[in-house]
């Protein structure tokens, strides 16, 4: 179009006028024109595409008509987004949370959804339930993944170091490579809460909130406890089908969590501690007693999960706490989707209490998929715990009279000289 040209050969124009003028009001002028420009411009640009697809319609063009079935499928999907996230949707979908009945929330999404499809959950649910994951302090930094079925992920048990081969030598020999299996079968986590009959009561988004972020917190929660059981039975040696960890068996001293360090793969890059609480305890007081300024956590961070026992309280050989990476040795898969929390609601077991139970149900499926990306440490019996801290304070009081004396020795030097 010539009028297409003109515009564009004007705004041109107007880019070099703007360039060179101090006066303001001026610059104004033309930046008005310049957007009454475009706003044209993309009147006769639509003018033009219309009369392009009409044309191809007319012809039969099959390009044409794949574009034009794909602007209605998004003209649908954008439809269907704006009426799922509607006052009046978010209402209809906890009526059917709370009833099952599915009439009115199907009636709202009309011919924008399938007749037999999943209901579209609104957005913010989504949020909610996203929140209670990136919360948690072991799954947030779990790896994930939304895969249909059971998953099979191949690991490395052993594997011959790379070679450097010299130009014109014999080939190098081929790699000797080991592997495994590790299947992620998905399971239901289940949780029940009791809510009351207020509660109930609660209208649309209010009431969703709720009970998504209760119970996807429990549930949450339940899926961490399982992981790190997981972790805890983890073989020492790897097999066709699961990865292995290796075992420390130190009490909470100052060179524990290094030598837990010292054990994990070069894979692993970006290791934590998971521990009770308690046990946190423990370790400050080997830190404190050997000076302030000894890190016995050597920088990483510890994750608080007290699934795990209690170093004061656990049995000899029991695993009291781990150090691993989350991220790169273990896998939540997710086949419906994070955000699909299934629930079934028993309004008659607690009635006289005015009480409603409510099921919360999420399909997870959790896996352990790195050979050595985690240590386990292991209660010593007492004899092994005291010879140990023997050996340790021993050590550093060895290290003290080493520098005592070199202290001396300077002193007595800098005596002679004067």
């Amino acid at each position: 179009m010539d009028r297409l040209n003109e515009i564009q050969t004007r705004k041109e124009a107007i880019k070099s006028q703007i360039e060179n003028l101090k006066d303001v009001q001026e610059v104004r002028n033309l930046i008005q024109e310049v957007k009454e420009l475009n706003a044209e411009e993309q009147q006769l640009k639509d003018i033009q595409s219309r009369a392009v697809i009409a044309k191809g319609l007319e012809n039969n063009d099959p390009s044409i008509k794949k574009s034009v079935v794909k602007e209605e499928r998004k003209m649908d999907t954008d439809k269907l987004k704006e009426i799922r996230n509607s006052a009046e949707y978010i209402n209809a979908y906890a009526e059917y949370i709370k009833t099952g009945k599915e009439e009115e929330v199907r009636a709202l999404l009309t011919t924008n959804a399938e007749e037999n499809g999943s209901i579209a959950v609104p957005d913010f649910v989504y949020d909610v339930v996203k929140t209670a994951w990136d919360k948690n302090d072991i799954m947030s930094l779990v790896s994930k993944a939304e895969l249909k079925g059971n998953i099979k992920i191949q690991f490395e048990i052993s594997g011959s170091d790379a070679v450097i081969h010299k130009e014109g030598k014999e080939a190098v020999a081929e790699e000797e490579l080991k592997e495994g299996i590790v299947t992620i079968t998905p399971d239901n986590i289940k949780k029940w809460i009791a809510i009351s009959d207020e509660v109930m009561d609660l209208r649309g988004e209010k009431f969703l909130e709720y009970i998504y972020r209760e119970l996807t917190y429990k549930i949450t929660k339940k899926a961490a406890d399982q992981l790190i059981t997981s972790i805890t039975k983890l073989p020492a040696v790897a097999t066709t089908t699961s990865v292995s960890a290796n075992k420390v068996k130190m009490a909470p001293e100052t060179v524990t969590i290094a030598v837990a360090v010292a054990n994990l793969s070069d894979e692993a890059t970006n290791p934590v501690i998971i521990m009770n609480k308690l046990t946190y305890a423990d370790f400050k007081k080997a830190q404190y007693a050997n000076g302030y300024g000894v890190d016995v956590f050597e920088g990483l961070n510890v994750k608080f999960n007290n699934s795990l026992p209690a170093y004061s309280t656990a049995e000899e050989d029991a695993v009291y706490a781990i150090v691993g990476d989350l991220g790169y040795g273990s896998l939540a898969n997710f086949p419906n989707g994070q955000d699909v929390v299934d629930f079934k609601f028993d309004e008659l077991s607690r009635k006289k209490e005015d009480l409603v139970e409510i099921l919360g149900r999420q399909y997870i499926g959790l896996g352990l998929v790195a050979d050595k990306a985690f240590t386990l440490l292991t209660k010593p019996a007492a004899s092994e715990a005291v010879a140990l801290k023997s050996s340790v304070k021993v050590a550093t009081t060895a290290k003290t009279t080493t520098a005592k004396t070199t202290t001396a020795k300077t002193d007595d030097e800098t005596d002679s000289k004067k």
